[in-house]
């Protein structure tokens, strides 16, 4: 008997597993831009026009990076285990995993100065909020 939720999960575990792939290329991207600012900041005279945390942006890109890395961890483990309903705790967990931190990278754009980012944020659940519906509807 295949579990209710095989689809589901992985189709969406797919789909993270691709978009993992472009967060982890883009946050190491962002994590040696951020060296770079760091490295030249002291010898270029524009950077005192503006206004940069330095160790937030390091912060930031270290979260992007394990956030991806989390996000692709539970698409593999979504494909691997879509035919598995013993295995969709595992994906459960997973899946909240990653909701964090979406939520984590939302709070870290507050503390950046800026408002809370509602609109993306939302747009940022839907994948892992339907790799959790197929996780639970595989439990079932």
């Amino acid at each position: 008997m295949e579990a209710k939720g095989a689809g589901f999960l992985k189709v969406t575990g797919i789909i993270m597993i691709i978009g993992a792939s472009l967060g982890i290329i883009i946050s190491i991207l962002a994590l040696i831009g951020t060296a770079a600012i760091s490295a030249m900041g002291n010898t270029l005279e524009i950077t005192e026009a503006v206004d940069y945390n330095i160790g937030l942006l390091y912060v930031s890109g270290i979260l992007s990076l394990v956030g991806a890395a989390m996000e692709m961890v539970a698409g593999i483990l979504g494909v691997a285990n879509s035919k598995k309903p013993e295995k969709a705790n595992v994906c459960i967990v997973f899946g909240v995993i990653v909701i964090l931190f979406s939520l984590a990278g939302s709070i870290l754009t507050v503390v950046g100065g800026n408002s809370f980012p509602v609109v993306s944020f939302l747009i940022g659940l839907v994948l892992p909020v339907l790799y959790l519906i197929g996780a639970f509807k595989n439990k079932a």
